[in-house]
């Protein structure tokens, strides 16, 4: 099978979507000529012109307010937040009008839309530039939030969300743009609310998303070393969340260990926390854990990012200790 990078993977999915349904179109800053900010969308405007690769002004409420009256009226927007740090400043947009105008509206009017953003840190960017702000949105009934960690997912979740009647935030981590991964070249999607087992064990279950599942996957390597057989699961998407494959994981290995790059407080890891130990409290063998960033805005020193960020020998320790109660 051929390899391409999740970057390309995108553009592909935007291109395919694109020519198979005329209602999709791209807005955002500098989306069009200049090709994305990540250039995620470059060569797009060539193909389908200004009309449906369409530059906006620098303004995120614009961006997104503009996507759900085109959502509303019969068009597919797939509109492009710089970086996910600014959905703060088009927050009422997403959350309140994007989420919930299709309940308010008696189900009468769908809101087709994806809200695509580039999220966590890349080495120096600082606390307004390197945010994964995901979990903002777990607390925001109608809106569902997709993390592709690979190129395989990054093509089939956003056709998935683009097909999808509802909106979803689609988170892209920065640092996966050059990650090279199968792609096939057939039509296909990943269904939203689907995980993926990335490796099998027995010992610990390791649950991450988006970048940080590479994290736990070099961990569980390590550890393996040393005759620990950690489970991987990728969520992939944390709304719909697959809470029966989650489940199942857990209720085998009895242990859980959850990694997300964002910080500690408030996170998705503690919702999942509560799921897990609400549903398997008389299995689990131990409590749930999080290896989070900690609650401190994000350092712009590129050494002291590093001491911030959760990474594969921080999830390490946490296991072990785990594996000792």
């Amino acid at each position: 099978m051929r390899r391409i990078t999740y970057r390309q993977a995108l553009r592909e999915a935007l291109q395919e979507e694109m020519e198979r349904d005329a209602r999709v179109f791209l807005m955002g800053e500098d989306v069009g000529i200049f090709g994305g900010n990540f250039k995620v969308s470059q060569g797009l405007i060539d193909k389908f012109g200004e009309e449906r690769v369409r530059d906006t002004t620098l303004a995120e409420t614009v961006i997104i307010g503009a996507g759900v009256g085109a959502a509303i009226t019969g068009m597919r927007p797939v509109c492009e937040i710089m970086l996910a740090d600014f959905v703060g400043v088009c927050f009422d947009e997403i959350y309140n009008k994007a989420g919930k105008w299709r309940y308010m509206h008696g189900c009468e009017v769908a809101v087709p839309m994806v809200i695509r953003t580039p999220m966590g840190c890349r080495g120096g960017g600082g606390a307004e530039h390197s945010q994964c702000p995901e979990a903002l949105f777990l607390h925001g009934p109608g809106l569902k939030i997709a993390l592709p960690s690979t190129p395989y997912d990054a093509k089939g979740l956003l056709k998935a969300a683009i097909r999808d009647d509802d909106p979803v935030v689609f988170f892209e981590h920065k640092l996966l743009y050059d990650l090279e991964g199968e792609v096939p070249e057939e039509e296909y999607i990943v269904p939203l609310g689907k995980a993926a087992i990335r490796r099998e064990g027995q010992d610990v279950t390791i649950l991450a998303y988006s970048f940080m599942v590479h994290k736990a996957l070099a961990a569980a390597e390590a550890l393996a070393a040393n005759g620990i057989e950690a489970e991987v699961v990728d969520l992939r998407t944390l709304v719909p969340l697959d809470v029966e494959t989650v489940l199942a994981s857990a209720r085998k290995t009895r242990r859980v260990v959850i990694i997300h790059e964002a910080n500690k407080r408030g996170g998705a890891g503690a919702e999942l926390a509560a799921i897990i130990q609400e549903k398997l409290f008389g299995v689990l063998a131990a409590p749930v854990i999080r290896v989070c960033a900690p609650d401190v805005p994000i350092p712009f020193s590129p050494a002291l990012e590093k001491v911030y960020l959760p990474d594969e020998e921080k999830l390490q320790q946490a296991v072990r200790e785990l594996l000792a109660k």
